[in-house]
C-alpha cells in the first residue's frame, strides 16, 4: 500500500486560488499552480476553480483520489484568539472561523469558501487550517493590548494579532539552522518585505512582538498600505475631508504606501528611479527604510540580545539596496554588512554580514507553503484527529 505522505496546500483568495502538492517524505513538489480571475467567464466561482485544480492534478497523475494524499492544508488569514495552532477542520471549527469574519472581512470568507469546496471534493480526507495569526499568539499581553478602554477593546476584539505568521515561523527556524544553532537558543528580528510587509521579534523560537496589529495595515510602509499612522488622521479625513469610512479604508489600504508616495509599489522600479535621480522616488525609499530602522532598533530593545536580522519575501530577498540602507551605520548595534555578499543574488539562505559583525545579517527565502504542509502533516501524524 502506498504511504500517504503528500499534502495539498490551498490558499484561497477572493479572486484566485494558489496550490502546491508537497511530498513530506522527500520534499518534492509534484504539482503547483494558481487559478486567477475567479468571478470572470472562465472561472465564475471558486467551485469551478477547485474543480479545474482537481482536473489539473489528475492530469499529472497526482489526483485528489490518490492514495498518497494524506491531507489538505488550508491557509486561513485570521484565527483571532480562538486558534493559536494548526487545527483539524470540523464543522464546529468552520463555524468558529465564520464568526471571525469581521476581523478579516476581505480574506476569511474566501478562505472559508475554499475549505467548504475542498471538503465536498474529499469529505473523507483530513483537512487542516493553518492560521496567519497563530505564530503571534505568544505575544505577551502588554505588547498585544492597545491603550484604549479595556471593555471596549474586549467587546470588539481589538488587540494586536499580527500576520505573515507562517513566514515568520519558517524563516526564524531556518535562520537558526543557518547559524548552526537550535531555534530555542537564538533571538531573531525577521523582516518579511513583500507588497505586504511586517516585522517580528522572535526570542528562542517564540514571537514576542510583531508590527501588524488588529489588521495587516499597521506597521511598516508597504506597497499600497500606509503602515503606522496617527489615528487622528482618520478623524481629520472624515471631519475635514468629508471622506467616508469606505473611502478612508480604500485610501489607506490601496492608495498609500509606496504607491501613494511615488506612484510605484514595485521596489525594483522605485530603485531604478532612485538611481536615475528621481526625488519623489528617493523620498519614498527613504521613508520606507526609515520605518524599517525604527523597528529594527525597537525590536533590538525588546529582545535585549539579537543574534540575527533576517530579510525575506520579494523585497527582502531581492533588494540589496533596501538591506544596505536598513542596516547602514549600525556599528553600535553590532551590525556590519558585507557589500559584496549583499550584492550577490541567490535563492539559497545565506549570510550577508561581514566576519566582524556581532549580529548576523541573513537573507532567507520564505516558504509559506512548505510551512503550511509541515504543520498540516504534524497535526494528522500526531493522532489528535
Amino acid at each position: 500500500m502506498t504511504a500517504a505522505t503528500r499534502v495539498l496546500v490551498l490558499n484561497s483568495g477572493s479572486s484566485s486560488v494558489k496550490y502546491q502538492l508537497i511530498d513530506m517524505a522527500d520534499g518534492s513538489r509534484p504539482a503547483s499552480g494558481m487559478v486567477e480571475r475567479i468571478g470572470e467567464q472562465s472561472f465564475p466561482d471558486h467551485a469551478t476553480a477547485l474543480a479545474a485544480i482537481a482536473d489539473e492534478l489528475a492530469g499529472k497523475g497526482v489526483g485528489l483520489d490518490s492514495p498518497a494524499l494524506a491531507a489538505i492544508g488550508h491557509r486561513v488569514v485570521h484565527g483571532g484568539t480562538r486558534f493559536t495552532a494548526p487545527t483539524l477542520i470540523t464543522d464546529q471549527v468552520l463555524d468558529t472561523v465564520r464568526e471571525l469574519v469581521p476581523l478579516a472581512p476581505l480574506h476569511n470568507p474566501a478562505n472559508i469558501t475554499g475549505i467548504e469546496i475542498a471538503r465536498k471534493l474529499r469529505p473523507d480526507l483530513p483537512q487542516v487550517a493553518v492560521f496567519d495569526t497563530a505564530f503571534h499568539a505568544t505575544i505577551p499581553e502588554y505588547a498585544a493590548r492597545y491603550a484604549i478602554d479595556s471593555e471596549t477593546a474586549d467587546r470588539f476584539s481589538v488587540r494586536r494579532y499580527g500576520f505573515h505568521g507562517t513566514s515568520h515561523q519558517y524563516v526564524s527556524r531556518r535562520t537558526a539552522e543557518l547559524l548552526g544553532k537550535s531555534p530555542e537558543s537564538v533571538n531573531v528580528i525577521v523582516f518579511h518585505l513583500g507588497n505586504g510587509a511586517s516585522a517580528a521579534a522572535v526570542a528562542g523560537g517564540v514571537c514576542v512582538d510583531t508590527s501588524m496589529g488588529l489588521t495587516p495595515l499597521e506597521g511598516l510602509v508597504m506597497g499600497t498600505r500606509s503602515g503606522d499612522l496617527d489615528p487622528a488622521v482618520l478623524l481629520h479625513l472624515h471631519r475635514v475631508g468629508g471622506m467616508s469610512a469606505d473611502e478612508i479604508d480604500d485610501l489607506l489600504n490601496r492608495r498609500s504606501g509606496m504607491l501613494g508616495l511615488c506612484g510605484d509599489n514595485d521596489m525594483r522600479e522605485v530603485t531604478r528611479r532612485v538611481q536615475a535621480g528621481d526625488e519623489r522616488a528617493q523620498l519614498a525609499f527613504d521613508i520606507y527604510v526609515h520605518r524599517l530602522r525604527k523597528y529594527l532598533g525597537g525590536y533590538t530593545a525588546v529582545l535585549g540580545r539579537v543574534d540575527a536580522v533576517v530579510f525575506t519575501a520579494g523585497v527582502g530577498e531581492n533588494s540589496a539596496e533596501v538591506r544596505a540602507a536598513a542596516t547602514a551605520g549600525l556599528d553600535a548595534f553590532g551590525i556590519d554588512l558585507d557589500p559584496a555578499l549583499n550584492a550577490l543574488r541567490s535563492k539559497a539562505p545565506r549570510l550577508v554580514s561581514s566576519p566582524l559583525s556581532r549580529v548576523a545579517v541573513a537573507v532567507v527565502p520564505t516558504d509559506e507553503e512548505l510551512e503550511i504542509a509541515r504543520q498540516t502533516f504534524s497535526v494528522i501524524s500526531s493522532g489528535d484527529r
